[in-house]
């Protein structure tokens, strides 16, 4: 399976947020280098939120109501 990472983030709970809100809208998402930036090295190496390719444009979509892509 294939993945397209959507937006990144500094911080592992904000990240959480944003996956929740596209789950909640049905859209599933994915976490990755999370424990990184949960340790507060995610400057380094930011959350990356990440969906199949055929729902990223919709995902980016709802991100971007929220301000958050």
């Amino acid at each position: 399976m294939s993945l397209k990472t959507i937006a990144e983030y500094a911080d592992r709970i904000e990240a959480e947020m944003a996956r929740l809100t596209l789950g909640a809208e049905g859209i599933e998402a994915h976490i990755f280098d999370g424990g990184m930036a949960g340790l507060g090295l995610g400057f380094m190496t930011p959350a990356r939120l990440m969906v199949i390719p055929e729902d990223a444009a919709r995902a980016r979509s709802v991100l971007e109501k929220l301000g958050d892509a």
